[in-house]
C-alpha cells in the first residue's frame, strides 16, 4: 500500500463517520423534544455533512492521482451515493438507530468526544490540507461536545427516569466504542508518515474525559462488555444497509440528475 492509497482510505473513514451520523441526526428533524433542541440537532447534522463533503472532495482529488484510477477520481457525491455498504468505513457507533432521546444524546456524546481529540491531533498533521480542515472542524466539534455534555449532565443527574434511561443507553451503546480506536495498515502508515493521529493517545484522552463526565452525571462506565468491531473491513451492523437504501435512493434511481 502506497502512502497516497493509505491516505485515501484514511480520509474515507473520517468522512464516512461524519456522513452517516449526519444522516442519523437528519432523521431527528421535526422530532426534537423541544424546538430549540430540534434546531440544535439539525445544525449539528449540517455541520457533520459539511465535514464529510470537504473530506470526500479531498479524497476524490487524491483518488484521481492513484495509478489504478487512471486520473478518474470520484466526486464527493459519487463517493457518498454510489458506494455499497461494504465499501463504507464509518465507525459502527455512527450508524446505530436513534432510539429515544437518551440514546441520541449518549451516542452523540461518545462520538463528539472521540472526534474532539481525533481532530485535535490531526491539526498537527503533515498533510497541510488535512491539518487545515481539522482546525476548521475542531471549532464546530467543540460546540458539539459542549452541547452533548450538558445534556448528559442534565439527564444523568436529573430525575430517576432520566437517569435510568441514560444509563440504559450507555450500556447499550458502549459495545461500539472499541471500534472507534481500531487500526489497520493505513492507520499505521499514516502515523509513521506524520499524517494520521495516534489513536492510542486519543483513546487515553477519550477514556479520561468520558469517565470524568459520567461521574459528574452520576452514571456508571459499563464494564465486562464485549466490544464490536469490523468497520475498517467494511463489516457493519444490520442498520447501515437500511440507512443507505434510503439515503442513496434518489441518485441511484435518477442517475442523470444534477443538483
Amino acid at each position: 500500500m502506497t502512502k497516497d492509497q493509505a491516505l485515501f482510505n484514511y480520509l474515507l473513514r473520517l468522512a464516512d463517520s461524519s456522513l452517516i451520523l449526519s444522516q442519523r441526526l437528519a432523521e431527528c428533524c421535526g422530532h426534537g423534544p423541544i424546538l430549540e433542541e430540534d434546531i440544535a440537532l439539525t445544525n449539528i447534522s449540517l455541520d457533520l455533512l459539511g465535514h464529510a463533503t470537504s473530506v470526500l472532495t479531498y479524497a476524490g482529488k487524491l483518488e484521481a492521482g492513484l495509478p489504478e484510477r487512471n486520473g478518474k477520481g470520484r466526486s464527493e457525491d459519487e463517493l457518498a451515493f454510489l458506494r455499497s455498504e461494504r465499501e463504507f468505513r464509518n465507525v459502527l457507533l455512527a450508524e446505530q438507530p436513534n432510539g429515544d432521546f437518551a440514546c441520541i444524546l449518549t451516542r452523540q456524546f461518545l462520538f463528539d468526544c472521540w472526534q474532539f481529540y481525533l481532530y485535535e491531533s490531526l491539526q498537527k498533521s503533515k498533510d497541510e490540507t488535512l491539518a487545515a480542515l481539522s482546525a476548521k472542524f475542531s471549532k464546530e466539534i467543540t460546540y458539539h461536545l459542549r452541547h452533548s455534555s450538558e445534556w448528559m449532565l442534565r439527564l444523568g443527574d436529573g430525575t430517576l427516569e432520566s437517569h435510568e434511561r441514560m444509563q440504559n443507553a450507555m450500556n447499550e451503546l458502549w459495545m461500539f466504542t472499541g471500534d472507534l480506536f481500531g487500526t489497520d495498515e493505513a492507520d499505521a502508515l499514516m502515523l509513521r508518515s506524520g499524517i494520521g493521529a495516534d489513536l492510542t493517545q486519543v483513546k487515553v484522552k477519550w477514556e479520561k474525559h468520558v469517565a470524568e463526565l459520567l461521574s459528574k452525571a452520576t452514571l456508571m462506565v459499563p464494564s465486562g462488555i464485549f466490544m464490536q468491531s469490523g468497520s475498517l473491513q467494511g463489516k457493519h451492523t444490520e442498520h447501515l444497509g437500511f440507512m443507505l437504501a434510503e439515503m442513496q435512493y434518489l441518485p441511484r434511481t435518477y442517475t442523470d440528475s444534477k443538483w
